[in-house]
């Protein structure tokens, strides 16, 4: 499966933690769309996404060792309406270039950075963004044992 792998801190977060602010609005309407600072994937990426049967992207919590699947249905670069963003960061949902449908998170086993490879260099995700300023990494990743 070839995705992406995006960082994300808790800079801006509420005490609970951006995975659960987001994860209340999943329990409410059944989504909840996730914010992407800086510049947007493209649109080529954004549909290679979204073509495979359950579109998901790799959340990595920047200097902790969490680590998520997001199960997503949707790719934006319009800022979605307010009630569907987390209330923590409606005041700046502007800076926000590319917006994620989410419909569920999963935690991600442990090791998971090892089972990703950036697909231009063919390295582990791990080892790279371990050097790398990158917002995101386009990424293969294939389940154990498939």
């Amino acid at each position: 499966m070839k995705t992406i792998a995006l960082r994300f801190s808790e800079n801006f977060s509420p005490d609970i933690g951006t995975i659960s602010a987001h994860q209340e609005l999943i329990d409410e309407l059944g989504y909840v769309w996730y914010g992407k600072l800086g510049a947007p994937i493209s649109l080529k990426v954004a549909n290679e996404l979204l073509s495979s049967n359950d579109p998901m992207i790799l959340l990595i919590n920047s200097g902790k060792q969490d680590r998520y699947w997001a199960h997503i249905v949707e790719v934006s670069r319009t800022v979605p309406p307010t009630n569907e963003i987390p209330e923590y960061y409606r005041n700046i949902r502007e800076k926000f270039k590319c917006w994620f449908k989410v419909t569920a998170f999963v935690e991600a086993p442990k090791g998971i950075m090892a089972e990703c490879y950036v697909a231009s260099s063919n390295r582990p995700l791990g080892e790279v963004s371990k050097h790398s300023m990158s917002p995101y990494f386009i990424i293969k990743y294939e389940e154990a044992g498939k």
